[in-house]
């Protein structure tokens, strides 16, 4: 079932009403049921995934609390992971690797064939699993205490708002909620549905309309040129931002109105002014996974290890981060796909996030020389364009189906010598209703980094209020690609 859905639509409102309905102790049961059945709606035989990764961290969390010895607790912590990554390995990395293997051995004249399997990635298992070794590794350390109760639990890995693309909740936050009384808001719904509104505009409008353009140039790019590649690679950043901002605002109302707060999972990521920055605004519950769980560990441990103040001529801290950002990106870049092309993307920004590390106190020093203030406006101005220029160049090689349509793109992006550009969209309409809705998202998401929106929308006379919502719902219905594809996250 997708939230683009007319069986979504039906569903929610009536999961919602029935939540409240029912008293707060029956609630966890009408939870799991409609959350199985959501995730069924995708794929029945999958469920069984699900349900066994809920029971093994269920179980395994219990013991690992109980248990005092070391080694019993480490071996129960590895046999879970082992357990939880292995189906995620099979299902996304199989064929991956087998294929790799295939070529190495051909290198060697060795022929032997690693088989293959024809499998559907099980929708979702990226972000379930993480959410459940997230608990595990937590009460492990000792941060929280385990869930007793199988069916409570049983929501926190299901919940269906966030199952199937995030944001990966944190037990810390997310299961006290399913504890607490909550009874019906009038206001969290109507403030809901005007955000859920945005997130549909955001998908169906912008998102799916961007894809017809991008699809056609990166799926058979030898048939373009520069001008193309530079359009559809624009298009792709608005197209994977407004798809995925929109699923997450989608999945934080529909547990909004049923009193729950998911994480926030973008805050106007093309408006940071570095590499880091940006990766504080983007996929917020997964860059903090794989902080807390990856790289700070990975440092811990270097850092352990080393007692010198410098390792091959470089600062001890600074050859720390360069060996956990390298690990942590490149199990970020495989994370989203069993391709090259997104362990390249990975490890390119992970090379800039070093040298934005290393060049980043030479900056400052440099600026308070010449006595250019840290807030200056032009230089904010030119490095929100640098950042955004960065991070969309990386857009090439997660987009490319394959690393040699990468460099072919980047090689070609400002070759303008075949001159007119074509406008590739069905309707020749779209392609001014994309800019025109790109400009409204601009135009919105400067308004709300700079904390005007909520200003200026209060200064509007109710009228005026209710004409810009009845606007987005007609752009919504009547403008909306509403026979387009999944959210492009599910795919990972």
């Amino acid at each position: 079932m997708l939230f683009n859905s007319l069986e979504f639509i039906f569903f929610l409102p009536a999961v919602v009403a029935l939540y409240f309905l029912l008293p707060h102790r029956f609630r966890w049961i009408l939870l799991v049921i409609a959350s199985y059945y959501f995730y069924m709606c995708a794929n029945v035989k999958y469920v069984a995934l699900l349900f066994a990764a809920t029971i093994i961290c269920y179980l395994s969390a219990i013991w690992i609390s109980r248990s005092a010895n070391r080694l019993i607790r480490n071996g129960l912590l590895i046999l879970t992971l082992i357990l939880l990554l292995g189906p995620l390995f099979f299902y996304k990395y199989f064929n991956f690797f087998s294929g790799a293997f295939n070529s190495t051995l051909e290198q060697f004249n060795i022929f032997y064939k690693f088989p293959y399997h024809n499998f559907l990635l099980p929708v979702g298992i990226s972000f379930y699993t993480f959410q459940a070794l997230g608990y595990t590794i937590d009460v492990y350390r000792g941060n929280i205490q385990p869930e007793y109760h199988l069916g409570k639990f049983a929501v926190f890995t299901s919940f269906f708002p966030q199952l199937l693309a995030g944001p990966i909740g944190r037990a810390a936050s997310l299961m006290p909620q399913f504890e607490k009384k909550i009874s019906f808001n009038y206001t969290d719904i109507r403030d809901g549905l005007t955000l859920m509104i945005w997130g549909f505009f955001k998908k169906v409008v912008i998102a799916d309309r961007l894809s017809e353009y991008v699809n056609m140039v990166y799926d058979n790019p030898q048939a373009y040129d520069g001008g193309h590649y530079l359009i559809a690679t624009l298009f792709f950043a608005v197209q994977i931002y407004c798809d995925f901002s929109g699923y997450t605002d989608i999945a934080r109302v529909s547990a909004r109105m049923m009193g729950i707060n998911l994480m926030l999972n973008f805050k106007l990521p093309y408006l940071a002014t570095s590499i880091r920055e940006f990766w504080q605004r983007w996929h917020i519950s997964l860059t903090t996974w794989f902080r807390d769980y990856i790289f700070l560990p990975i440092s811990i441990a270097i850092s352990r290890k080393i007692e010198k103040e410098k390792v091959l001529f470089i600062k001890t801290d600074l050859f720390i981060y360069i060996i956990a950002s390298a690990v942590t990106w490149f199990v970020t870049g495989l994370w989203h796909g069993a391709n090259y092309t997104f362990i390249v993307w990975g490890l390119i920004h992970g090379f800039f996030l070093v040298m934005y590390q290393w060049l980043h106190k030479k900056r400052i020093r440099v600026q308070k020389k010449i006595g250019i203030r840290s807030n200056n406006t032009v230089v904010t101005i030119i490095e929100t364009f640098v950042t955004f220029f960065i991070v969309t160049f990386t857009w090439i090689f997660f987009r490319a189906n394959t690393i040699s349509d990468a460099f072919m793109i980047t090689g070609k992006i400002f070759d303008f010598s075949a001159g007119h550009v074509i406008n590739l969209f069905k309707f020749p309409a779209d392609f001014y209703i994309a800019f025109i809705s790109i400009g409204l998202l601009l135009l919105i998401e400067i308004l709300e980094e700079y904390n005007q929106l909520v200003k200026k929308l209060h200064t509007f006379i109710r009228p005026v209020k209710w004409a810009i919502l009845i606007a987005l719902v007609l752009a919504v219905f009547i403008l909306g690609k509403w026979d387009s594809a999944d959210f492009l996250y599910f795919q990972f």
